[in-house]
């Protein structure tokens, strides 16, 4: 990875980008694949798609998707004394989130706060301590009432994220919040880029769409699927490695960090897709983890393969540890290997390509 992807890798994940408000994200996103593309488009909610056109005669149409939104709060109610009660944005894990720095995304520029945390000398019922309940939370931006926290900038409908940013650690790896799944809008536009720069331009015509709302059902994906409808597409998104302790395999399947891309079957995956990667990856030796899916995936993938008429679906995941959380971690050796899978794949795609069940 060059020292300008990383770096723009970093920036990235570092940009709040709570669900229904990812805007600077995808700013930041599209100035940089705009560099690449042949053009960047977006609708009415904020998706993004960069488009490099294929140099076939008639060219197929793959659309590689990923989601750009985070989880994380929003301001519900504000007390006189100046406390903010808040509520889940997508699906924030409210049992860590007692004493964590945030920032609130105000109309006067962003506020620090933190969500309150009683010392554990004066909580009661400490020996029978569960996860609080959304509500239960409150943050302290250190106002002492709610004119003061107006004065702020701050009222309710504000969205909150965790003020924690990414960080390389040990040798390969990083971890932060938001790598779910703002990574793969990097690895999207670090894909056009590559399919950009090289000699011959692939034969078929790459759509890389960064998509809303995700975290909330998917209904940027739906919307740009419905608007572009490709003829086939790889979605990409973040996967649970289940390589720590306390993570039961014969439940959740066998994922490991750094074992390269994860590959799911059933349901929205279509098998010729699901064919294609593989013999790619074959191809190229890239190893590939293998995950089932006996009735969803709980990604954009759902609501893409039933848009109109059917649009032929697979879904690449990337190994993540920690999902959901403030210390979310991945490899970048899986990254890189999720970038040449994805090339490769757009690469061997011909005119004649129809990824259709033959009966």
């Amino acid at each position: 990875m060059s020292p300008t992807s990383k770096q723009f890798l970093l920036d990235l994940l570092s940009t709040p980008s709570p669900t229904g408000f990812e805007f600077r994200g995808q700013r930041k996103w599209a100035d940089y694949v705009r560099k690449h593309a042949d053009r960047v488009e977006s609708d009415a909610y904020g998706t993004a798609w960069a488009t490099l056109a294929g140099s076939g005669k008639k060219p197929r149409r793959i659309m590689l998707e990923a989601h750009a939104d985070e989880i994380g709060y929003m301001v519900k109610y504000i007390s006189k004394e100046g406390f903010l009660c808040v509520d889940r944005v997508g699906g924030s894990d409210v049992a860590t989130a007692r004493g964590r720095r945030v920032d609130i995304l105000g109309d006067l520029g962003t506020v620090r706060g933190v969500i309150g945390n009683i010392a554990i000398h004066i909580r009661e019922n400490r020996d029978d301590e569960k996860a609080p309940k959304v509500h239960e939370l409150w943050i302290d931006i250190g106002a002492s009432s709610a004119q003061e926290v107006a004065e702020a900038g701050i009222r309710v409908g504000h969205p909150i994220v965790y003020a924690d940013a990414v960080e390389e650690i040990g040798a390969h790896r990083l971890v932060g919040r938001a790598i779910d799944n703002r990574v793969g809008g990097f690895i999207l536009a670090e894909v056009i880029a590559r399919l950009s720069r090289a000699k011959k331009r692939p034969a078929a015509t790459i759509i890389a769409v960064n998509a809303v709302q995700e975290e909330i059902g998917g209904h940027g994906a739906k919307m740009a699927a419905h608007r572009l409808m490709p003829d086939v597409a790889v979605v990409l998104d973040v996967t649970h490695a289940t390589d720590t302790p306390a993570v039961d395999v014969k439940k959740h399947g066998e994922v490991k960090l750094g074992g390269g891309p994860s590959l799911t079957h059933g349901s929205a995956n279509h098998p010729e897709v699901v064919r294609r990667l593989m013999e790619v990856a074959a191809k190229v030796e890239i190893p590939i983890q293998h995950e089932s899916s006996s009735r969803f995936t709980g990604t954009d993938t759902d609501v893409i393969f039933t848009q109109q008429h059917g649009i032929p679906s697979a879904l690449v995941s990337l190994p993540l540890r920690y999902m959901h959380s403030v210390v979310e971690m991945a490899d970048l050796r899986d990254v890189e290997k999720v970038i040449d899978l994805l090339t490769a794949f757009v690469q061997s795609v011909s005119d004649q390509d129809e990824f259709k069940v033959k009966l």
